[in-house]
């Protein structure tokens, strides 16, 4: 390189630049990438639990009665498929109360180690219509 001219590239300082500003992006990125695909979980859950309340009602109007599931004793559910991308991240149980008065049930959302979803935690769905959630957040905020 004796006449004087440079050789193209990148000196190391351009490429230390680089790959800080990339570090940085990723690190302001992936925080918000990840609370995304926890909303998205959540949401269908909550589909499946608005699901599993409609099938509920259609078991009272058939049967007089509502189920519990995964184990019911005294009402026997019709059959019930949780899906994988449900599954994997919730423990779906509902919980029915046929002695009482007027009769009830709960659809519980519990999430499962895989999924860290403190804002929102466990999801309930009554027969009332009730919404709640354990977690930090708002139920508002959960059930949207």
């Amino acid at each position: 390189m004796g006449n004087g001219k440079r050789a193209g590239g990148f000196t190391l300082v351009e490429l230390m630049i680089t790959v800080a500003i990339v570090a940085i992006l990723a690190r302001i990125a992936y925080p918000s990438y990840v609370s995304y695909l926890t909303r998205g979980k959540r949401s269908a859950a909550e589909s499946l639990m608005a699901t599993l309340a409609n099938k509920e009602e259609q078991q009272l109007l058939n049967t007089r009665c509502y189920f519990s599931y995964p184990t019911d004793t005294t009402c026997t559910p019709p059959p019930l498929t949780v899906p994988g991308e449900v599954s994997t991240n919730y423990t779906i149980t509902i919980t029915a109360s046929n002695t009482s008065t007027p009769p009830g049930y709960t659809v519980t959302a519990a999430p499962t180690s895989v999924l860290n979803d403190t804002k929102c935690a466990t999801l309930t769905l009554t027969n009332t219509g009730t919404k709640g959630s354990s977690g930090t957040d708002s139920v508002n905020n959960c059930w949207k």
